[in-house]
């Protein structure tokens, strides 16, 4: 029997934790996977070597002042390099039978959409395109029949556990946290963390941006939307429970009163061979579970006065419209200030409550277009910086 040809893939986001965890499930499967392109932010050193690493054609850098570095490191290897939004969003859209979706925060979302609407078989990892432009991303999804793989822990152990089970027949779609590093701490402790202190994530070892959404919660608020617009499930039917082992990451409980759950141990690899292989099952080097080793598993319910990033995330999702877009775009801006050392820890939630709150009506219906989605965004990370320095949050 001939062998099958190699399944090509566009990796965008090449050079963060889940794009370098990609490559590692594709230099595994010898063979069985070739890359069109490889697209990442600014790091033209990091790059280049993971489109070495990938044997990528083309290899492109969303940072225009980063060119002539990634030129220079590729410079004699036949690689194609281009530079710029634009370059990445060429990317996207070269021929593949798989995007992977992997740029963090609001700069995946134009890229993952052209994928989308290009019709291709997206394995989404870039949250920030449903929580940011949920609805149009969806119906462009729709138009051009594109599948959506989700390649998030939480959301590729649902998509696992649901089947072809009906949306009508679920009563209850559950995201897990595990409560980052800040899980047993005191609110008074919680609002002194240091920037090193949030970045210490108990289980899982990612970037930055995530690891600080993780500390403040936040990530499971931006998860249960990424949720809503990808199974179509309501916002009363979506919750969150702390479980610190990070066993099980998704569960879904049907009008039977059956609950089913996806259980690995804490590593990306594991959703992301469910994708690349997907409908096959690929081999991964994952440390395989052994309960009876564990002992016990806990949960608990999320703590949303010591966690208040968390409830802001839920009441914008279930006011819908645009105060998703609004949070999100305040929420990067805040993380980024606090990353820089501009505000504290509390200040974060502080901010976006804020930024919600005065654009609460301005305005309040869903963007109808990826285009409006980011102009929204726009202005409310443009609210965000005047906040924070007109409402004293700098520290």
């Amino acid at each position: 029997m001939e062998a099958a040809a190699p399944r090509s893939l566009v990796i965008l986001g090449a050079t963060g934790s889940v794009g370098r965890s990609t490559l590692d499930v594709v230099a595994a499967q010898r063979g069985r996977f070739s890359v069109a392109a490889v697209a990442g932010g600014s790091d033209a050193v990091a790059l280049a070597k993971a489109a070495l690493a990938s044997g990528a054609r083309l290899a492109a850098i969303a940072d225009p002042g980063a060119y002539a570095a990634l030129k220079d490191a590729l410079a004699g290897r036949g690689i194609e390099v281009a530079a710029g939004p634009d370059a990445v969003i060429e990317a996207a859209l070269r021929p593949a039978d798989m995007v992977v979706a992997a740029i963090v925060g609001t700069a995946g979302v134009a890229p993952t959409y052209a994928a989308l609407a290009a019709g291709r078989t997206v394995a989404l990892a870039n949250k920030e395109s449903l929580v940011c432009a949920g609805g149009p991303v969806m119906r462009a999804a729709a138009a051009a029949g594109a599948r959506i793989l989700p390649m998030d822990s939480e959301h590729n152990a649902i998509y696992q556990a649901l089947g072809d089970a009906p949306v009508e027949r679920i009563e209850k779609m559950i995201v897990t946290a595990s409560g980052g590093p800040f899980r047993t701490w005191s609110a008074e402790a919680i609002a002194a963390a240091t920037r090193e202190q949030a970045l210490a994530h108990p289980n899982w070892a990612m970037g930055p941006k995530i690891s600080i959404d993780s500390a403040t919660m936040m990530n499971k608020g931006l998860e249960l939307i990424e949720a809503h617009h990808l199974f179509g499930v309501p916002a009363e039917r979506l919750d969150v429970l702390v479980h610190p082992q990070s066993i099980v990451h998704g569960l879904v409980s049907f009008a039977d009163g059956m609950v089913v759950a996806g259980l690995a141990h804490p590593d990306m690899r594991v959703p992301i061979a469910h994708c690349l292989g997907w409908p096959e099952r690929l081999t991964t080097p994952a440390r395989r579970l052994d309960l009876a080793a564990l002992g016990g598993l806990s949960f608990e319910a999320p703590d949303l006065v010591r966690f208040p990033a968390l409830r802001i995330a839920i009441s914008a999702m279930r006011a819908g419209g645009a105060a998703p877009t609004v949070l999100n775009a305040a929420n990067e801006v805040a993380v980024a200030a606090f990353l820089a050392g501009g505000i504290g820890f509390s200040a974060i939630a502080e901010l976006v409550e804020r930024v919600c709150e005065a654009m609460a009506g301005a305005p309040s219906a869903e963007p109808g277009t990826v285009a409006e989605a980011l102009a929204i965004n726009d202005a409310a990370r443009q609210k965000a910086g005047e906040m924070l320095g007109r409402l004293g949050l700098t520290s």
